[in-house]
């Protein structure tokens, strides 16, 4: 009976000592693309030029399947806008996303399919140099939604490769101009699909 308990004890200390050696968190760094629609209100046409981005990330693993993730995310593009049919030039804009979600991964192999849900902030700095049109724009902030999913692909129990796709869901900016000549009222989901790598640790 003592040793089996004593081989009960020694199971169970083996085991949290091998739980305690997983991998709970991770940094990622992703090349992104950053796709807006046109967006028509209140006489107002919105476009928004392509580009490609950046996003570095920090997951900590609550479970084997669930987990916290905190994002930043940058991009430049032009925001340009139609007024009544005239057009009134292009912002060119330093794009930040900060969020956070929560995020829920199987494994099936090598592969962990995941799927996010989280909620952020979408901040629109106007750029002063040539690329700008309008010299009083200002800074916006437009808190949304952020939803994705992807996967990634284990290549050694430290490093993954991800592929995923994220929305990010919230209002258009409309950079405090007078008289609000370039408020929509309506949302967009701003879509980047990214591709990255991920240390674990």
């Amino acid at each position: 009976m003592k040793k089996t308990l004593l081989l009960l004890g020694a199971l169970m200390l083996t085991a949290v000592a091998g739980y305690a050696q997983e991998s709970r968190q991770d940094v990622s760094i992703s090349a992104t693309g950053a796709f807006a629609p046109d967006v028509y209100g209140n006489a107002v046409k919105k476009s928004t030029t392509t580009t490609i981005g950046l996003l570095a990330s920090y997951r900590y693993m609550l479970t084997p399947r669930s987990a916290l993730e905190l994002n930043y995310g940058y991009a430049q593009n032009t925001q340009k806008y139609t007024v009544f049919g005239k057009a009134q030039g292009g912002i060119h804009t330093l794009q930040s996303e900060y969020s956070a979600a929560y995020v829920y991964s199987r494994n099936y192999g090598n592969f962990f399919p995941f799927a996010e849900i989280g909620v952020g902030a979408m901040v629109y700095h106007p750029l002063k140099d040539s690329g700008t049109y309008q010299v009083d724009a200002k800074q916006n902030m437009n808190i949304g939604g952020l939803f994705g999913a992807g996967v990634a692909y284990e290549i050694s129990p430290s490093f993954d490769i991800r592929v995923e796709y994220r929305g990010f869901v919230a209002k258009t900016p409309d950079f405090g101009l007078p008289g609000d000549i370039f408020k929509t009222n309506r949302y967009q989901v701003v879509s980047s699909p990214a591709l990255g790598i991920a240390y674990h640790f």
